[in-house]
């Protein structure tokens, strides 16, 4: 732990919903739900005016409806998160050079390498303070809030004590008095079944937490577990930031709307999203040892198993070869709603013989299941998700309002223009396009739009 409060962590607040009501005035001061939108969605994230209803991520899409049925609930953008994202560490590789993203809506940045002329409270302060407004200016409105403290771990805690558009520093030397009356929870690792376990020993709090001896927590929560607790529930916390955050793994899942019985379609399916994996794979020059699928069955039990091969591969036919083994030993005859593959164990290089007889195939092997029908079984239709950002020929520049029943509904409205008129039109109108540049309109915002429906 260091003797200055010099490591910053940044939380864009409400970030997905926040970039919606930048870029759609009526949903301004409104409620916002970002996330699956259908009837198994989840919420990925909610304005504050939803949470005040409850809503809140990770909550089922049906469960905020009941809660906030009046709230806008919108599929996402991600190209135009991922571009104000890209602002916004723009701003803290400017201010300095170790800078830990931890995702598209925080990262810690260390001031220790910003060549400050001193790393006072008032100096780290003014820094703070002036990213903030800056993150707001290049964003278009955007806010952050912001935590300062001599460790990563009481950073993140402090940016969470002042939402939205707050910023908290943690003076050295506090930081234990600042945790003490916390729950345990804040701690990392301690999720729902550390909570329950800890609740069961009488440890409700950091306090209660820090009462513990080390060979009371290593009994009760294992080496590894009990001895970082140990260390955290002290704000003890050495961690670096590290500029280069190395990918753990490579991933694809989808979730359906009806649960999939037929195995044939299931195989068919893991083949195709072992080909996106190694695609990703191959356009980050990565391969990998271990193959995971994850099955979410009907009941939403969620099992996974995985194979460690002989050595890293990006091939899609070995991906999907050792998915479709692990899925014949799963018993899936009650109906699937889930199914993905990743690959793990990552590295930067690829052993050309790996399995010979799969690399003489090529791509035959990543189609050695009977073919299936997949465009029969979800077939490719012109959609227009709740959000999605399209163009009219007479009308200009809109958004998707809702859809159903062939008819697509449309509000008109920018950034950068006042809240505007709602049309609605057939689903099939060819004046109607889901909108795919990426030059902004005077004066407003640069976002990515999503691209076309596929």
């Amino acid at each position: 732990m260091r003797d200055t409060a010099s490591v910053l962590h940044l939380d864009l607040d409400a970030f997905f919903a926040a970039v919606e009501q930048r870029d759609k005035p009526s949903l301004r001061g409104k409620p916002v739900v970002v996330g699956g939108t259908g009837g198994r969605g989840v919420v990925a994230t909610a304005s504050y005016e939803a949470r005040r209803f409850g809503v809140r991520s990770a909550m089922s899409t049906r469960e905020a409806r009941s809660r906030c049925p009046h709230a806008a609930f919108l599929s996402g953008r991600f190209p135009a998160y991922r571009a104000a994202s890209e602002l916004v560490m723009a701003e803290l590789r400017a201010v300095s050079p170790l800078v830990e993203p931890l995702s598209l809506d925080e990262a810690f940045v260390d001031l220790a390498a910003a060549g400050l002329p001193d790393l006072t409270l008032p100096t780290v302060t003014e820094v703070a303070q002036r990213l903030r407004a800056r993150v707001a200016e290049v964003t278009g409105g955007l806010t952050a809030s912001v935590g300062l403290a001599s460790s990563k771990f009481v950073a993140k805690v402090a940016s969470e004590l002042d939402k939205p558009d707050g910023l908290t520093v943690v003076p050295p030397g506090t930081e234990q008095e600042l945790l003490r009356p916390m729950p345990a929870r804040v701690i990392p690792g301690v999720g729902p079944q550390t909570t329950e376990r800890l609740r069961r020993a009488g440890v409700h709090t950091v306090a209660d937490l820090e009462a513990l001896s080390l060979d009371e927590l290593v009994r009760l929560l294992g080496k590894a577990h009990g001895h970082g607790l140990h260390a955290f529930a002290r704000a003890q916390d050495d961690r670096p930031v590290v500029a280069e955050r190395e990918a753990k793994s490579v991933s694809v899942e989808g979730t359906y709307d009806t649960d999939l019985t037929d195995r044939r379609l299931m195989e068919g399916l893991l083949t195709r999203q072992a080909g996106e994996v190694a695609t990703r794979l191959r356009a980050h020059g990565l391969s990998g040892r271990t193959v995971t699928i994850k099955v979410r069955l009907h009941d939403f039990t969620t099992l996974s198993r995985s194979s460690t091969l002989p050595s890293p591969t990006d091939a899609a036919g070995v991906v999907a070869r050792t998915a479709r083994t692990l899925l014949a030993d799963l018993d899936t005859s009650g109906g699937v709603r889930l199914l993905g593959v990743g690959v793990s164990g990552l590295a930067d290089w690829v052993q050309e013989d790996l399995f010979a007889d799969d690399a003489a195939l090529g791509d035959e092997a990543a189609d050695e299941v009977a073919p299936v029908d997949l465009e029969a079984a979800f077939p490719r239709r012109r959609t227009w998700p709740p959000g999605a950002d399209v163009v009219h020929e007479e009308h200009g520049r809109g958004w998707v309002w809702g859809s159903g029943r062939g008819v697509v509904t449309v509000r008109f409205e920018t950034a950068a223009s006042p809240s505007g008129p709602v049309r609605s039109f057939a689903e099939d109108d060819p004046a109607l396009q889901r909108w795919t540049s990426t030059e902004p309109d005077p004066g407003e915002v640069t976002t990515q739009p999503l691209s076309s429906p596929t």
